[in-house]
């Protein structure tokens, strides 16, 4: 029986498309990609901030074709997390945990794809750090990213019993990325996790001992170029020990450090200039 020429150009047709689909999400990904990174380099706020959304909702039309595209997903996820903290958590908090979860929410749609790590995700922390024992380097920046938008929702709403009951997986997660490669992202686990140790009373898990260690161990890893590392610092341990000394010495070295100390990340280091700014502005409320 002989296969009708209609049918194999329909056939044809339809997998030519689906090829040239993959290959247009391939390409506009692609340049998205190198846009990331050119915007990282942007030390103008106001222009960044006015850009940014355009690229993510650009991501999320590429995702609707590719919803498991892992690319997209990891970008995603970094891009409504670092939105969040960039311009949203210090002026408008609901938005700011809106776009937080936001990047939550794609990062376990991209770690989701394991099924042994999703059903870890939804288990206890115990069962995640299992899970995470038996995993290498290659799943730190979906872990990392992952937990940087939850945990950055949860630093926003600890009067909520269900964000405070999420910070052991938060936790487990960056402790993972701490131990694995701890230099990733500037040391960006650790600046996460002495944050969430310094931020909090001692009542509710805070540690302040562990939560300087944390940072130092960031500064060593970091050179002291990526300044978000000494806000961080100043805002959670230095003002939990009402250590304004090392408040004041951690923002003026923001204060007096040349954006272009790390010329990749101009951006994270302007932002870290205008929290250090607004803090400093707070000193006598906050001591």
């Amino acid at each position: 029986m002989k296969t009708s020429p209609v049918i194999i150009a329909a056939v044809l047709a339809l997998f030519l498309s689906g090829c040239v689909q993959s290959i247009a999400i391939s390409t506009v990904g692609g340049i998205v990609d190198d846009g990331f990174v050119a915007f990282t380099e942007e030390d103008d706020l106001a222009f960044a901030e006015a850009s940014l959304p355009g690229n993510l909702k650009l991501v999320e039309v590429l995702l609707k074709s590719e919803p498991d595209n892992e690319r997209l997903l990891l970008l995603a996820s970094q891009g409504y997390a670092s939105y969040a903290l960039a311009f949203l958590e210090d002026s408008d908090r609901d938005r700011a945990r809106s776009f937080y979860l936001r990047g939550r929410d794609f990062g376990l749609r991209l770690l989701r794809q394991d099924q042994e790590l999703a059903r870890a995700i939804d288990g206890s922390p115990d069962d995640l750090r299992a899970v995470l024992a038996s995993r290498d380097n290659g799943l730190v920046p979906a872990i990392f990213w992952t937990a940087f938008g939850w945990g950055g929702y949860v630093q926003l709403a600890l009067d909520s019993p269900d964000a405070l009951a999420d910070i052991p997986r938060v936790e487990a997660m960056m402790e993972f990325v701490a131990a694995v490669d701890s230099g990733f992202y500037y040391g960006g686990a650790h600046i996460f996790l002495g944050t969430l140790a310094g931020m909090r009373p001692r009542l509710l898990g805070g540690d302040p001992e562990r939560s300087r260690a944390h940072f130092e161990a960031a500064l060593r890893l970091n050179g002291g170029t990526f300044l978000m590392t000494h806000v961080y610092y100043a805002k959670s341990y230095a003002v939990q020990t009402l250590d304004e000394e090392l408040f004041v010495s951690l923002l003026e070295t923001v204060r007096a450090t040349p954006l272009d100390i790390l010329p990749e990340n101009r951006l994270a280091n302007a932002v870290a200039k205008r929290k250090a700014e607004a803090l400093l502005a707070r000193r006598s409320d906050l001591f």
